[in-house]
């Protein structure tokens, strides 16, 4: 009775027999490995990165608002606004799992020169609060606000460049107030923003929460309180202790919904993606294994006369094509990786032109990718396990050769 480990010593000197056809066909493996690796990492570094930016610049771990206040709406009425939003941020900056609280006012308005007009979206801010560091890490130009500030804004590097806004230059600043009232008025600019975001940057007006509670007319009432925490983890438990009436808690989850929403669509066009990947690899498996058939029918009319019966010989042909898989896997991995580092720690550049169509999203010039090791041995298995499954048409096709029939073939 031949042992396994005679298959496979069989199957292995096959291989290393015809070695020119086994590394182009590993080589085939490995690259069909390595462009699904390489999809992979970049769906998974582009959620990691866009969360973590959006969360860090733009909606916190978790948002105190009233139970009223619609964000799309961007409302002044004073039903719709937290009260007395200092004092709401002091006692939730003293849980010990928040590690800030910043209260901030959200307005849309409109930014004038004298040569043109284009709507923006005014924001409100304490310049002190830790939250906004990438704003007071961003200014490229001019400098960064103070709390008692009056009169002086920052507005975003992009839109100034498109406005053709300088730092010092006077601009008209026109929004509704709290009671609906036009306002209007002129500021000086005394920055300008580049967080790297130009979604976020390129039609934000930024004034101190002061002043833009002043220049909307809503008294101390903020649109949100914006709560970064220590962990995570602790945003649902954290939401609880701070739920009390006539206001509502939102985390990262509930503020980041269209962005994990747009990830769970992007894995299904992905996995879509992965199977054409594969499916053209066993294209191209099945023929290399099927002509490697063709050219051994002596061998195999040899080892059926001999006495090896058609489940052996399927047997035999079936385990060179999962050597072959083993063999294009770990190459695969090989050059998988190389491809994933690159991803991750240079990334690819995108216009700022394209970036700027995704408004609202911290989604920055460089696409990253990441490393997702459970992920990539899902796909490993995959094509591992989808070769094994085409190698068994070549296989069969050898077992069923008749011996007189294989031999007569030269």
């Amino acid at each position: 009775m031949m042992t396994m480990a005679k298959f496979f010593t069989i199957a292995y000197r096959n291989l290393v027999r015809n070695r020119r056809r086994t590394v182009l066909t590993a080589l085939v493996v490995a690259l069909g490995l390595v462009v699904a690796m390489s999809f992979s990492a970049l769906l998974d570094g582009m959620l990691v990165s866009m969360l973590a930016d959006n969360i860090r610049v733009s909606t916190g771990h978790l948002q105190i608002r009233n139970k009223n206040y619609e964000a799309d709406k961007a409302s002044l009425l004073y039903q719709d606004l937290l009260k007395d939003g200092e004092t709401l941020a002091a006692q939730a900056e003293a849980l010990p799992e928040v590690q800030s609280a910043a209260p901030v006012l959200w307005n849309s308005g409109l930014l004038s020169t004298p040569q043109e007009s284009l709507g923006v979206e005014i924001v409100g801010l304490d310049p002190d609060d830790a939250f906004h560091a990438p704003i007071r890490e961003g200014i490229a130009a001019g400098e960064f606000l103070k709390s008692n500030d009056r009169g002086r804004i920052l507005i975003g590097q992009r839109l100034a460049k498109e406005m053709g806004i300088t730092v010092g230059q006077r601009v008209s600043v026109a929004a509704r107030d709290a009671d609906g009232q036009g306002q209007e008025k002129i500021f000086t600019v005394a920055g300008l923003v580049d967080t790297g975001f130009p979604g976020i940057d390129q039609n934000r007006v930024i004034l101190p929460l002061a002043e833009a509670q002043s220049f909307s007319g809503v008294g101390n009432r903020v649109s949100s309180i914006i709560l970064m925490l220590h962990n995570q983890e602790d945003a649902a438990r954290v939401a609880t202790e701070l739920q009390g009436p006539d206001i509502q808690i939102l985390t990262w989850e509930d503020l980041n919904s269209l962005l994990l929403q747009s990830w769970e669509v992007g894995i299904v066009y992905y996995y879509v993606l992965y199977a054409i990947v594969f499916l053209v690899v066993a294209a191209l498996i099945a023929n290399t294994l099927l002509m490697s058939v063709f050219a051994r029918a002596r061998e195999i009319g040899i080892l059926a006369a001999l006495g090896m019966n058609r489940s052996r010989i399927l047997l035999l042909f079936l385990i060179e094509g999962i050597l072959l898989g083993l063999l294009g896997t770990a190459a695969g991995w090989a050059l998988g990786l190389g491809a994933v580092s690159y991803l991750t720690f240079v990334g690819i550049p995108i216009p700022a032109e394209t970036v700027s169509l995704v408004e609202g999203f911290a989604f920055g010039t460089t696409m990253y990718g990441g490393f997702a090791p459970d992920q990539f041995a899902i796909l490993s298995l995959m094509l591992l396990a989808i070769v094994a499954l085409v190698s068994l048409y070549p296989a069969w096709y050898a077992a069923r050769m008749e011996p007189v029939e294989a031999l007569h073939s030269l």
